[in-house]
């Protein structure tokens, strides 16, 4: 399926790839000009790969002409370095132009190697390649393949004979060679492979959810412990929207839960508000990867078994944004769609015919 095209790259090109392959080049894009591949940029490296990521790669997408961007990783396998192949397509592009790229694609990756390339991807938006989608992209490689209808079937009957186990359980422990075998048949490290990972939750972070639950307190902050695999207490300080910031560390990814007291509409409500917080390139990507991989099950489980009925979810990289007005519009948005009054349409401009009195039979003397 190479050279669907008949575009081949310039002897330039191939020489540069084949130096660049070393290390020495951090990333490289790959354009076409007058039906040949030729280099389009490069780029040496600064930092490390993901600190370098959307500073290289970014301001070199042309939003009106695709690319190939090939970005090279710090890990290595048994060829030399590991590279992010990039097919960047930007939708207001032309059409002629978009085809020809997609079909010259395979030409890239055989004229560079592809036993080099690590990943794929492909963005008509910036953010589908920048460093956050390109998390989002290996955590949804990660993922479970989707269900029939007949497999989600018989994963929720599994997960309703789990959840009667562990009421049972809280009922009446059972032995311990007992519960030992329950605990390897059941749902829970099925749940890990379908849906991503899924750390434990510490004793002291269920207690402090617990009192959530029964309104005793209103603010919780986890952290995943990522040696031991589980999710931790960091404290339950009371806190009030004005002291929500400070809650946020600018170093370290955290979950947050907040009960968000408030009026609306005349009425006091309390709405639980998540909040996932990740400073920017202040943390490891085995951070970063951990965290959003993590986030989803932790907050099934609390609505599961906590009964816990979350208003807002949301994502920040910063504390500066959790302002009073910031969360009341979060919790309960404007809407912005506004509906238009019918109007009758108007008859066809200019005089109309005279009116015309249609009489019935029998009227005005008339037999009928």
């Amino acid at each position: 399926m190479s050279h669907q095209t008949g575009i081949h790259a310039t002897a330039e090109l191939r020489e540069f790839l084949a130096k660049a392959r070393c290390g020495a080049v951090r990333l490289i894009k790959v354009v076409i000009r007058n039906e040949q591949l030729v280099l389009g940029a490069y780029r040496e490296p600064s930092q490390t790969w993901d600190r370098d990521y959307d500073h290289f790669l970014l301001p070199l997408l042309d939003p009106l002409e695709p690319c190939y961007v090939l970005y090279r990783l710090d890990s290595q396998n048994a060829q030399g370095y590991e590279w992010l192949f990039i097919s960047w397509s930007p939708d207001q592009s032309p059409v002629r132009q978009k085809m020809l790229y997609a079909a010259t694609r395979a030409t890239v990756k055989k004229e560079f190697g592809g036993g080099h390339v690590k990943d794929e991807m492909f963005g008509t938006v910036e953010e589908d390649v920048s460093f956050q989608g390109y998390l989002r992209h290996m955590s949804s490689c990660c993922g479970p393949a989707p269900l029939t209808a007949a497999e989600q079937e018989l994963q929720r009957i599994k997960t309703n004979e789990d959840r009667v186990v562990r009421d049972e359980r809280r009922r009446a422990p059972a032995p311990l060679g007992r519960v030992k075998v329950k605990a390897e048949i059941s749902m829970e490290s099925k749940h890990q492979t379908m849906q991503g990972l899924a750390f434990p939750l510490q004793e002291a972070a269920r207690h402090a959810l617990q009192q959530l639950m029964q309104r005793r307190i209103n603010y919780i902050q986890l952290r995943l412990d990522t040696e031991r695999e589980t999710i931790e207490l960091v404290h339950t300080n009371p806190t009030e929207v004005s002291e929500l910031p400070r809650r946020i560390p600018m170093d370290t990814p955290r979950y947050h839960f907040f009960l968000y007291k408030h009026h609306h509409e005349g009425d006091l409500l309390e709405s639980l508000v998540f909040i996932y917080s990740m400073p920017g390139y202040s943390c490891s990507i085995k951070e970063r990867m951990l965290y959003s991989s993590c986030k989803s099950r932790l907050l099934e489980e609390v609505e599961r078994d906590y009964h816990l009925e979350i208003t807002k979810k949301m994502e920040i990289d910063s504390g500066e944004e959790l302002t009073e007005e910031f969360l009341y519009e979060e919790v309960h948005p404007k809407q912005h769609a506004l509906k238009q009054a019918f109007a009758k349409p108007r008859g066809p401009a200019g005089k109309r015919g005279n009116k015309r009195l249609i009489r019935g039979p029998g009227e005005n003397g008339e037999e009928s």
